[in-house]
């Protein structure tokens, strides 16, 4: 968790910013920012399969200290690009031990803990990135507010990424036997062909949330009037999430997956609802609307991801484990992917409220796709692990 904790917050620290170090440093435009800084996401992507390969098939302690050790040294890269050409390969290369830690340290939370507790364990392990995306961009504006120094922090994003690789490599695991194997590489190396449905499931609230995450602050500022509750909205989503833990952390411990997904994909849908439909219902329930979805989505959030993760990982044997979490990233990740491309063109083409709209669709989708096939899929694919 630690370790996870420092691998995030190293992450979101840059986030924030990066588009204006690209504008005042190299006189960036808005299109060449967004140019550079997708990169990062799409090799993030690519590497996630392969990632899940190379943690079933090596050892895992290994693999992950190799990509946390790469993960923190290409935070030195920044400090070295001098020009945009270098900065934007950096910043590409950077995406995949990004995506290769995030599935090995994952796979080596699960490997360490035990049985009986893995599904709550899961579920607080997620915890911590969710309390590094509430804390560290607002710490990184309030360091660049006070220094204007953007070196300073590609410095401090540098030391707590090699703390967190530190605490990493203290990790004590049993001995556990490598795949040996020779077979034909296939499909099912990198993507767990068995839980299909759960993955395609997942894409849909990844889409959801990569819609607001994206274009909550414009649409806060141009439709909605409220400026600089940005940072409030993500503070209110976190708290939701460390709810989720108190609300939902009997269900997991007794292993109700089902039951944890089902009441976390509902409650989200009812956050999203609220969101788009209050200020249109009345204006005085705007801030009530804007406010009370972020708790709402966060709670729902918190509940959905570990019954999700925990249904694909029941799904795999245990050498399968790297690629069932490689799997249910990626599956967030093209919904996320999917949601800012979207987002963007339904905005374009009519307005933000229509976008947000798409969102609510799309979630009360991905609700119906799991009440009608999703739930007895998992039932009848699991392995009982």
């Amino acid at each position: 968790m630690i370790a996870n904790f420092a691998l995030f917050f190293a992450f979101y620290l840059l986030t924030p910013l990066l588009p204006l170090y690209l504008h005042e440093t190299f006189g960036a435009t808005k299109d060449i920012i967004g140019l550079v800084l997708s990169g990062y996401t799409i090799t993030a992507l690519l590497f996630r399969p392969f990632s899940g390969y190379f943690v079933d098939s090596f050892p895992r302690k290994t693999v992950l200290l190799i990509a946390y050790t790469a993960f923190a040294i290409f935070f030195a890269g920044y400090l070295a690009a001098s020009t945009l050409l270098l900065f934007t390969i950096v910043r590409t290369l950077h995406g995949g031990p990004f995506g290769a830690l995030t599935v090995a340290n994952s796979t080596m939370a699960i490997d360490v803990l035990p049985s009986s507790r893995r599904n709550e364990g899961i579920g607080y392990y997620g915890l911590s990135n969710n309390l590094a995306m509430a804390i560290s961009p607002s710490f990184a504006i309030l360091v660049y507010t006070h220094t204007h120094n953007f070196q300073l922090l590609f410095w401090l994003a540098l030391a707590i990424a090699t703390f967190g690789l530190a605490v990493d490599a203290t990790l004590k695991v049993e001995a556990r036997q490598v795949l040996n194997d020779r077979k034909a590489i296939s499909l099912d190396r990198f993507f767990l062909k068995r839980g299909w449905l759960v993955a395609v499931n997942m894409v849909f609230f990844g889409f959801c949330f990569g819609v607001l995450s994206n274009y909550l602050a414009i649409y806060g500022k141009q439709v909605l009037g409220i400026t600089g509750g940005t940072g409030t909205w993500f503070l209110l989503c976190a708290v939701g999430l460390m709810l989720s833990r108190l609300q939902g952390g009997k269900a997991l411990r007794q292993g109700r997956l089902t039951h944890n997904a089902s009441e976390g994909m509902l409650i989200s849908l009812v956050g999203y609802t609220i969101f788009i439909l209050m200020p249109t219902i009345d204006h005085s329930l705007t801030y009530i609307g804007y406010y009370g979805s972020a708790i709402l989505i966060g709670l729902g959030n918190g509940h959905l991801w570990p019954a999700f993760q925990n249904m694909m990982i029941s799904m795999a044997h245990h050498n399968e484990r790297g690629t069932a979490n490689s799997t249910i990233l990626i599956s967030w990740d093209v919904g996320m992917g999917l949601g800012v491309m979207m987002g963007g063109i339904i905005a374009e083409h009519w307005n933000y409220n229509a976008a947000f709209w798409t969102v609510v669709l799309v979630n009360l989708t991905g609700v119906a796709l799991y009440f009608l096939k999703a739930e007895r899929f998992f039932t009848a694919n699991t392995l009982h692990q």
